[in-house]
Parts: C-alpha cells; sequence; structure tokens
C-alpha cells in the first residue's frame, strides 16, 4: 500500500507503517492527549477549592466565576499556541513539537501545585495563576493537532476514523483521570487537609505522567507524510500565511471553526462541565457522589467516541455530526430536567409549591460585583448562592403588598404568578435586615420553613442510576459531534499546511466558544437565577454551527484532501 492510499494527502513514502508501529503510534498518542488533558481540566475538577485558596471574596458566585475566568483564560489563549505549534509542526515536524507541547503542559500544572495561597502572599498568588494559565492554554493550542494528525497520517484511509477517534475518547480520559486522581486523594487525605493542602497533589503529580508521556513519545518515529515532504523540499514556507492564502482554505477555516469545532465543543463543556457544576452547585449532590457518577458515565462514555469514529468510516464523516447536532438541540435541555428532578426531587417540588418572588428597588444583582449595590441585590445573592430560582417582581410599597395579602386571603383560589406571590413566598429586603452572613442565615431559614432542603443530597440507588444514564446520553450527543472529528479535519486541509489549517479554527471555537462556557453559562445562571438558563448558551452555538454543517461540510464516504474535488492544491507536485 502506498503512501497516498495509507494518508490523507501525502505522497509515496518508503515503506508503510507496520501494525506494531500503528498501535504504538495509537497509543502514545492517546496517552499524551490523556495526561495533557488530565493537567488542563484538573483545574476545573478543583475549581471550589482553588477559588478559596487564590481568588478569595465575600461574594461566593464571584469567587466561583473568577475561578472559571481564569478556566477560560488558559483556552483563550489556545488560538495563539495553535499559531505557534501549528507553524512549528508545519516546518520542522508532528513529533518534536507535540513533545514541546507535553512538556510545557506538565510543567505548568506542577506549578500551579507550588503557588502560596492569596493569604500568603495576596494579589500575587492569582497572577501566577493566570500566567501559568496562559502556558497551558498555549501548550494545548499545539496539541490536539499534532496529535491527531500524527494518527491520522499513518492510518490506512479505511480506517482513519477508527484509529484517530482514539484521541477523541483520550480527551475524555483526561477529565475521567483528573476525578480519578480527586476520588484518591480524597480518600487518603483527611477531609481538612485536603481543603488546606491535599488539593495541591493531583497537581503534582503531573510531573510523574509527564515522565510517563515523554519516555512514550521518544520511541516514535516522525509522520511518514512529513518526511515524505521534506524530503522532497515540499514543507511549508510560512504555514500560518498559507493558510490563508491556500485556495479554497478560508472557506474550509470557516466551516472547521463554526460548523465543526463550535458544534463538537459545546455539547462537551456542557456534558462534562456544566453537568459537573450543576450536580454539585445548585442541586447539591454530595461532593464524592458526583464525582464518582461522573467518573462512571465518562468510562462509559469513552466507548462511545470509538464507536462513532468507526461508524464515520462507513458513513462519512457529516452525518453523525448532523445527526449529533440536532439530537443536541431537541434533548439537552430534556436532559438536565431529568437530572435535577432525579438529583433533587425535593427541591424541583418546593419550587414548583413555594416559587420565589423578590420585589424591591433597584432590585438588579452583578455577578461580578464584590458587594452588590442595593439591599435587593445582595438578596438576591444570597438566593443565587443557595442555587434558588426566583422571579423579580415590580417595587411594591406597604398598601399594595397589604392589597395582594388581602387578595389572596379572601379568594378561594391560591393566587400565585409572577405578577403576585402569596406572602410566604415574597421576599423582600425589608424582611431581612443584617450583615451579610447573619442575612444569609435568614433567608435560608425562611427558605426551610417553605419546604426547601439544603442539606447535601444523596439520592435513592434508582436515581442514581438515572444520573448516570442521562449523563451518558449526554457523552452520546459529545461523541456523535466529535467522535470523527480528528478525521475529518485531517481530510479538509492539505498536508503541508495542515498542522496550522485544522489547529487554528479548532482552538479558536474551542477556545472561546467552548473555553468560556463555564464562565457564560455561570453568569446567565446567576443573572437570571434560573438553574437551566445556560443552557441557551450550548443552544445558541449549536443551532448556528448546525447550519454552518449542513452548508459546509461535504457528505458521502470520507475522502482524502486530493479527491474531495473541492480546489486544486497550489502545485500539482505537492499533495
Amino acid at each position: 500500500m502506498s503512501e497516498i492510499a495509507a494518508t490523507p494527502g501525502a505522497r509515496p513514502s518508503h515503506r508503510e507503517p507496520t501494525p506494531e508501529e500503528i498501535r504504538l503510534v495509537i497509543a502514545a498518542s492517546s496517552a499524551g492527549t490523556v495526561f495533557e488533558w488530565y493537567d488542563f481540566f484538573i483545574y476545573g475538577t478543583l475549581a471550589a477549592l482553588i477559588g478559596k485558596a487564590f481568588f478569595p471574596a465575600d461574594n461566593e458566585t464571584l469567587q466561583l466565576l473568577l475561578v472559571w475566568a481564569g478556566f477560560a483564560v488558559g483556552f483563550g489563549f489556545r488560538p495563539l499556541g495553535a499559531v505557534l505549534f501549528g507553524f512549528l509542526g508545519d516546518r520542522l515536524g508532528r513529533k518534536y513539537t507535540f513533545l514541546v507541547t507535553v512538556t510545557l503542559m506538565g510543567i505548568a500544572t506542577a506549578g500551579v501545585g507550588l503557588i502560596p495561597s492569596a493569604a500568603s502572599i495576596g494579589i500575587v498568588a492569582p497572577i501566577i495563576v493566570i500566567v501559568l494559565r496562559i502556558l497551558q492554554g498555549l501548550a494545548l493550542g499545539g496539541e490536539y493537532g499534532g496529535a491527531a494528525i500524527y494518527v491520522a497520517e499513518h492510518a490506512p484511509p479505511e480506517r482513519r476514523g477508527f484509529y484517530t477517534s482514539f484521541i477523541q475518547a483520550s480527551v475524555v480520559g483526561g477529565f475521567v483521570l483528573s476525578i480519578v486522581v480527586v476520588i484518591l486523594c480524597r480518600t487518603f487525605i483527611p477531609e481538612d487537609a485536603f481543603a488546606d493542602w491535599g488539593w495541591r497533589v493531583p497537581f503534582l503529580l503531573s510531573l510523574i505522567l509527564l515522565g510517563i508521556s515523554l519516555w512514550m513519545r521518544l520511541k516514535l518515529s516522525e509522520s511518514p507524510v512529513f518526511q515524505a515532504m521534506k524530503e522532497a523540499g515540499e514543507t511549508a514556507g510560512n504555514p500560518f500565511v498559507e493558510s490563508f492564502t491556500y485556495p479554497g482554505n478560508k472557506r474550509r477555516i470557516f466551516v472547521a471553526l463554526f460548523g465543526v469545532a463550535g458544534v463538537l465543543t459545546v455539547i462537551w463543556y456542557t456534558a462534562f462541565f456544566y453537568g459537573l457544576s450543576f450536580l454539585r452547585g445548585p442541586m447539591r449532590v454530595d461532593e464524592r457522589l458526583t464525582e464518582i457518577v461522573m467518573l462512571v458515565a465518562g468510562l462509559i462514555s469513552m466507548s462511545f467516541y470509538v464507536m462513532v469514529g468507526k461508524w464515520s468510516d462507513r458513513v462519512g464523516r457529516k452525518k453523525p455530526l448532523i445527526i449529533g447536532a440536532i439530537a443536541t438541540l431537541v434533548f439537552v435541555f430534556p436532559i438536565f430536567w431529568g437530572l435535577g428532578a432525579l438529583a433533587n426531587p425535593g427541591l424541583a417540588e418546593s419550587a414548583r409549591v413555594a416559587p420565589i418572588h423578590v420585589a424591591g428597588r433597584d432590585c438588579r444583582y452583578d455577578p461580578f460585583a464584590e458587594r452588590q449595590a442595593s439591599p435587593c441585590g445582595r438578596l438576591l445573592q444570597d438566593l443565587t448562592s443557595l442555587g434558588v430560582s426566583y422571579d423579580i417582581l415590580q417595587p411594591m410599597d406597604a398598601d399594595q403588598k397589604a392589597e395582594i395579602a388581602n387578595d389572596i386571603a379572601t379568594s378561594a383560589v391560591p393566587v400565585r404568578t409572577q405578577a403576585v406571590a402569596t406572602p410566604s413566598t415574597l421576599f423582600v429586603p425589608e424582611d431581612f435586615p443584617g450583615e451579610d452572613a447573619e442575612r444569609k442565615i435568614a433567608v435560608q431559614e425562611r427558605l426551610e420553613s417553605l419546604g426547601y432542603d439544603f442539606a447535601k443530597q444523596v439520592p435513592p440507588f434508582g436515581n442514581i442510576v438515572g444520573i448516570v444514564a442521562l449523563l451518558c446520553a449526554l457523552g452520546m450527543l459529545s461523541a456523535l459531534t466529535y467522535g470523527s472529528v480528528a478525521a475529518l479535519l485531517a481530510e479538509m486541509f492539505p498536508a503541508r499546511i495542515r498542522y496550522s489549517s485544522m489547529s487554528i479554527p479548532y482552538h479558536i471555537g474551542a477556545g472561546y466558544l467552548g473555553g468560556f462556557l463555564p464562565l457564560i453559562a455561570g453568569y446567565i445562571v446567576a443573572s437570571t437565577g434560573n438553574a437551566y438558563s445556560g443552557l441557551w448558551y450550548c443552544w445558541v452555538v449549536m443551532a448556528f454551527g448546525l447550519l454552518v454543517a449542513w452548508w459546509g461540510i461535504p457528505g458521502g464516504p470520507p475522502r482524502d484532501f486530493e479527491d474531495s474535488g473541492e480546489l486544486p492544491p497550489v502545485s500539482p507536485s505537492i499533495p
């Protein structure tokens, strides 16, 4: 089999990789991807403890949003990493470029575990955290493209989707590994000690993972596609510039950004990070139980990516992605409604029987404010931090409140609409005087008198099984939009600029549309008082991405770039 048959867009090479070499390529690339995404995700898995250590604030919602802002900063620098390492990958080679990325990631992650807390060194602590997150983002910007291309350029075309799907599954594997390490640390380190210093251990363990990853990747040889181009003197002079000047590439980059990366990334982060914070936050599920159910669902979901990748070798890359996008639009809200009903059925029942209405002057809540400007804003802050949904009513004076109370007392049917609330469910700032801690206790006691339960939840076993099943459903939605993407992107772009051309749109989409999802969704939830409202961000991005994918991704069987019939390459001798 010639090299052009073995890889997308390649010219003949000296020999095809042996089955043993391909297995090593997949194993080393996948293991490195697992370790590198572990390094990135451990930050999100330990978000609450990181917030207390480096971003302390009286406003608990602000504290968590600052953590997610730090999370987003790392993602924001992924496109720059894609440009930098894409340039190196297309100029110097695939292998050595992602050796550099995994080294940078491991060192930056271990550094987070060594930073003194803000209580010790003040504002310097969060500044150092942000700098290390930037380094992580740069490294990750070069990692995915390198690993995906390296496997794709070794794989025979009839199995390219299957082989590269292990890279996609490895991203979930990094998330799973981060949870496994946290669970083990919580098991062997007392709870108080873990909250004090034990949370640093998972970060420091990245040095061990770095050593394993480097050992595996150093055993690899360079991609045969890159070797052939280098020997022929056909590597790109400036891959970044050529990515935007190569005939037809601007259109392909647009499709890859919004129709591929935009689609896959919002459901991925909704499934795993929004799901994690949703259960631990507003649903108040016990933290260890939350980690266990996410672990089980993640382990099961990893197989879905491989199944979809293999399926795409038969039906093409477009069909699974389109099916996944449509299914997400239909099912994402019902799945989360189901999660809420199973995880904390008492909360859903309390919200139905005693919906909370808030009235007061200047009744606005700014999640990014250290202290709210008005008493009503501070009341909304308390409700938000307790995870309770609310409706805001127009300000009322004493006469209006008395009139409403009289209407309710004389009505045969209980009055409970957005415009009219019962005295028990009407919350006004004047009923909760005092400073922040005292006020929050009073608000919680009032809610508890209405039937709201703020204890940590351990749902019945049947409910836990249902939660895992729904999380697996989210995993399947993610797999449909992600499982064949490495093969799809490799086939969309010419080999000489493939590293840059696929990395740039992928990491802009994943970095901004996906990486900012926890922050944007958290802000929407905090601003609206509705635990489900953050899902609208996922829905809108997915809807637009679906239109772009339907328009721009070629249908039919998988095809190499030169066989796709899109636009001819710059020179007949260049793949």
